[in-house]
């Protein structure tokens, strides 16, 4: 009979406007889940491109770090000491800190990020970088991320135009002698590559051989794990020692566990969760109990429980189908144009998208599943 005669369908689409509603509910839902779970995954996406960028085998940095934006120093003696080793080939030191970079054209301050590095050895796999090096050993020169915000400036377009762009840096002058692409974060939204020498010029207040983080290079054939542990036993316990992807992990666990923005994007997403179930339980709620006298006569007829029990879910399922494809189309569109105002990498993922439609299922399912008690009052001594 349900081969026959689809009565889920007909009887959705025999209300129209209420089946828009509930459409759109339920693509509301979809959207609301979808975007809390985009901004999060961006979140742990943009804050360690820096880290995945690293061209290294193993990290080293203060034991009270939390995270880049909180790097605390540590002796390069710590970094040099790791060539005892037979596995290390090369090891690398690196400053970060955060200053103020005065926007040429309005003179507004806003901070950014602000990398020092060797510039005789290229330790970032970053667009712009390799062919830029001989630029940074001249005073005072910086490459300047093209991926920063526009309230930075005009500083791409115009460098690319050939003008000479000066900037102003913590109160020094510097000029940016290249375009290198990385991209803003929850962190910084905007960033610098320089020499270590320059670094220290724009940051007098570093002393010279106190580092933010050591970057290992291994020799062909070298276990990084082994590696990593041997140098947890032969280094001081004021240093924490991460395998690359280790310090990527050390990084995104930060962002979701220590600070209430990934606590806030879960959240919404459970919230959207809540309100779609809501949604969905009204709609089917009230389509049962507007045809409870016609499920009366079909039990009276001999239909079981069972069978409008599978009706009822049918109609869940459909709910869950249609309304997830309007979902996804308008989180698209939502997507392009967050990543255009933030400079955030808010994607779709194969797997976002596998895991909004299987909340969107349960979602549905559950309230079909409780709308479905009705079912119990369609008693046929009631009508007949």
């Amino acid at each position: 009979m349900m081969g026959k005669i689809p009565l889920a369908w007909l009887q959705l689409k025999r209300e129209k406007t209420r089946l828009a509603v509930a459409l759109a509910g339920i693509a509301f839902a979809d959207i609301l889940m979808f975007m809390q779970l985009g901004f999060r995954d961006s979140l742990y996406f943009s804050n360690v491109r820096f880290h995945t960028s690293l061209q290294g085998d193993i990290v080293l940095i203060n034991n009270q770090s939390n995270a880049l934006l909180s790097m605390k120093t540590f002796s390069q003696r710590r970094l040099y000491k790791a060539l005892d080793l037979p596995g290390v080939q090369t090891v690398h030191p690196i400053y970060v800190d955060y200053t103020a970079w005065k926007n040429p054209v309005t003179g507004r301050p806003r901070n950014l990020l602000v990398i020092g590095m060797n510039p005789e050895v290229n330790i970032f796999n970053l667009a712009g970088v390799q062919e830029n090096l001989d630029k940074l050993k001249l005073p005072d020169v910086v490459l300047y991320d093209r991926s920063s915000r526009q309230e930075y400036g005009p500083i791409a377009a115009e460098f690319e135009q050939g003008k000479n762009v000066i900037a102003e840096v913590n109160r020094r002058k510097i000029k940016v002698g290249g375009l290198f692409t990385l991209g803003a974060s929850f962190g910084a939204d905007g960033n610098l590559i320089t020499s270590d020498v320059n670094f220290l010029r724009i940051f007098p207040q570093h002393q010279r051989g106190l580092i933010n983080i050591g970057l290992i290079r291994l020799k062909p054939g070298a276990d990084a794990t082994v590696v990593a542990q041997t140098l947890r036993n032969y280094l001081s316990k004021d240093i924490k020692v991460f395998t690359k992807q280790e310090f990527i992990d050390y990084e995104r666990n930060y962002w979701a566990s220590s600070t209430a923005i990934g606590f806030i994007f879960t959240l919404g997403t459970i919230m959207g969760f809540i309100v779609g179930t809501v949604i969905v339980y009204q709609i089917l709620y009230t389509e049962v109990a507007d045809h409870l006298a016609e499920y009366a006569t079909l039990k009276a007829i001999g239909y079981t429980h069972n069978y409008l029990l599978f009706v009822i879910l049918q109609e869940a399922f459909i709910l869950a189908f249609l309304g997830y494809i309007p979902g996804f189309a308008v989180t698209m569109f939502l997507y392009d144009r967050a990543r255009i105002a933030t400079l955030l990498p808010v994607f779709m993922s194969s797997e976002r998208a596998i895991m909004v439609l299987i909340l969107t299922l349960i979602m549905c399912f559950m309230s079909g599943t409780i709308a479905v008690r009705k079912l119990q009052s369609a008693d046929p001594a009631d009508i007949f």
